[in-house]
């Protein structure tokens, strides 16, 4: 299998991945929170909206980077 061929299939899976981490993150934040550490929830929660934020320029330059092989 061409390693072109593997692009699309590594970058959904890298997509899932990314998926499942904030959901976790964000569940444990939510315990963390519920605990008594807001100040700690807070700063989790800002580093998972920089993720989110991120997201559609990686997934733009994921799309040139395929079309350009």
């Amino acid at each position: 299998m061409p390693n072109s061929d593997l692009t699309p299939s590594l970058r959904s899976k890298l997509y899932e991945n990314r998926l499942a981490l904030e959901a976790s993150t964000m569940k444990l934040s939510n315990w963390v929170e519920q605990r008594g550490s807001a100040e700690v929830a807070d700063n989790v929660r800002g580093a998972l909206f920089t993720i989110g934020h991120n997201e559609e320029f990686i997934k733009m330059s994921l799309t040139v980077l395929m079309t350009e092989e």
